[in-house]
């Protein structure tokens, strides 16, 4: 095949947009076959053609009225010049983005360089793909980052130097004003005036010291001249005083101290957390997560690695006994959602509120749990807890038919467990440059324990940059806080039935470092160890007593770095 010329035409062909030549041709030659293209055209196929005595028309229609066209010569093969016609038809979207005249014309030269790719000088097809040739295309010139790496270099020479001249100027401006300082304004500052120090009068015209105003110095005649110091000429005489008695200073009335703007200071820290909780309750996005943790790297309020706050002051209790079930848990992944390393820590805590609660044995489903939990799991009561009745029996109470101690929680037992599949669900995050100063990041969670049912999950991790990340597909809901440069993915349940999730999005950046540590936070009553409290009974009369449980699972530290 040998193709003379490839053209892209509007004005359903009368109008030529960008015609490349691929043999040697005169500009009339061409705009003749150009011109004849709109009378011999025909209105059928998606891939037509037509002849003329020298030359074949192949071309395509294209949207908004614009074709596509191939000159080639007799004797090329048909088939051949419909496959290029193709290829060409699905590079020029690529380049343009869309089929419009303006775009055609802004994308001029990118066209012909893609044309170029297709077709070799003579008009010779090249055996390329689309994704070929945009890599062709995006291709740097080394010469050229060369030359914009120089330039930088030079500015940034060229900066520094300013820099060093600017610091010098200014060094010198303060080094003059210190000398005029400690000579008491004597020299450049008061030009017109006698000689002042020891009895010398001074100026009697007016001060020509720029900074006399500003000390408040407002006298008349000989007095305007004094110095900036407020003393008059005779300040500068050290033994003006001598022989004078001594002054003595006017009472002064109550002061008042001034209190100004305290930066740093601990309202101010007060107004900004409570204001950041405003502005969460309001967004209503992450559901009881406006709280400020007074942690700067959470943003959110959600307590990431944030040291203990003090407790509010809670509730009367409203049952003689308080019971909390409650696992810790210390994860760090790798980026690829692998377990580094995982524990959990639980803890029964048990609180006698009132003196009916203070005998009581807590019976728990110990054969249950000895079974299932094997090896890695270790068990420990309080040391006060009666561990014979504890083996047989699954009670816990405390020796002796001793009492709990009133309104003072006690942990009457732990347990421990370290492995990988303590971890209740996995997050990877796959941040990948593409090298036109954008990164593309894709994160994934994936449920571990098919038992377990996590809610309120916020997944926080830094951008490295305070823009916006652009979203391509999400599960779930995001915020971004532009101030920290920070991104919160939420997420309401995480459970069997939504046991998966992934967030893809691109942000402007150079560095794939910068988006760990991802830092998670949730609420779960899913615990990993299946332990029960299966009664609470009186050690007096074996009644039941009222209680208040709480099963909860804390994500002490949840992170991937």
């Amino acid at each position: 095949m040998v193709v003379l010329s490839a053209a892209i035409l509007s004005n359903r062909g009368s109008k030529a947009l960008v015609s490349r030549q691929f043999v040697e041709m005169n500009r009339l030659r061409v705009e003749g076959l150009l011109a004849a293209f709109p009378k011999l055209m025909g209105h059928s196929k998606q891939h037509t053609f037509v002849e003329t005595d020298a030359v074949r028309y192949v071309y395509q229609p294209l949207e908004n009225g614009m074709y596509l066209l191939l000159i080639t010569t007799k004797a090329s093969n048909i088939v051949e010049d419909l496959g290029t016609l193709r290829l060409l038809a699905k590079v020029v979207p690529d380049v343009t983005g869309s089929i419009t005249e303006h775009s055609i014309n802004e994308h001029a030269f990118e066209i012909i360089f893609a044309f170029d790719e297709v077709l070799t000088t003579g008009g010779y097809k090249e055996d390329i793909s689309p994704s070929t040739i945009r890599t062709n295309l995006e291709m740097h010139s080394h010469e050229e980052e060369m030359a914009l790496m120089l330039k930088k270099s030079k500015e940034d020479a060229a900066r520094e130097q300013m820099q060093a001249q600017a610091k010098a100027i200014k060094d010198r401006q303060m080094q003059a004003l210190r000398d005029n300082l400690m000579s008491g304004g004597a020299g450049g500052a008061r030009p017109q005036g006698g000689m002042v120090g020891f009895g010398g009068g001074g100026p009697q015209q007016g001060s020509m010291d720029p900074f006399a105003n500003v000390f408040g110095q407002q006298g008349s005649g000989g007095q305007q001249g004094g110095d900036m110091y407020g003393g008059g000429a005779q300040s500068d005489n050290p033994y003006a005083n001598l022989g004078k008695p001594a002054v003595e200073p006017e009472p002064e009335g109550p002061r008042v101290v001034a209190k100004g703007m305290k930066l740093g200071g601990v309202g101010g820290a007060k107004k900004k957390d409570s204001l950041m909780a405003a502005m969460a309750a309001e967004d209503g996005l992450l559901g009881g997560l406006g709280a400020s943790s007074g942690n700067a790297a959470d943003v959110f309020g959600l307590g990431l690695a944030a040291p203990a706050a003090a407790p509010a002051v809670p509730a009367a209790p409203t049952a003689p006994a308080t019971i909390v079930v409650e696992e810790k848990l210390t994860v760090q992944m790798t980026r690829e959602g692998s377990i580094e390393s995982s524990e959990v820590k639980g803890t029964i805590t048990y609180t006698a509120n009132t003196e009916a609660g203070t005998l009581a044995n807590v019976a728990v489903n110990k054969n249950v749990y000895s079974a299932k939990c094997g090896n890695g799991w270790s068990f420990a009561t309080h040391p006060k807890v009666d561990k014979k009745e504890y083996e047989q029996k699954g009670i816990l109470s405390l020796k002796g038919g001793k009492g709990f101690p009133l309104n003072r929680p006690v942990g009457i037992l732990r347990w421990n467990y370290s492995g990988e599949d303590s971890a209740p669900f996995t997050v990877n995050c796959w941040p990948e440059d593409e090298g036109s100063g954008t990164i593309n990041v894709n994160m994934e969670f994936e449920l571990q324990r098919t038992d377990a049912v996590i809610t309120d999950v916020n997944i926080v991790f830094p951008l490295g940059t305070t823009d916006p990340p652009a979203i391509e597909s999400i599960d779930g809901q995001y915020k971004h806080d532009a101030n920290s440069g920070m991104m919160c993915w939420h997420h309401d349940v995480i459970d069997q039935n939504n046991s998966t999730g992934s967030l893809e999005f691109s942000i402007a950046g150079h560095s794939v470092d910068s988006f760990f540590p991802v830092q998670i936070a949730f609420t779960s009553q899913s615990l990993m160890c299946p332990v029960e409290v299966t009664s609470l009974v009186s050690t007096a009369n074996g009644s039941p007593i009222p209680n208040n449980m709480t099963v909860r699972v804390v994500p002490e530290t949840y992170q991937c770095v």
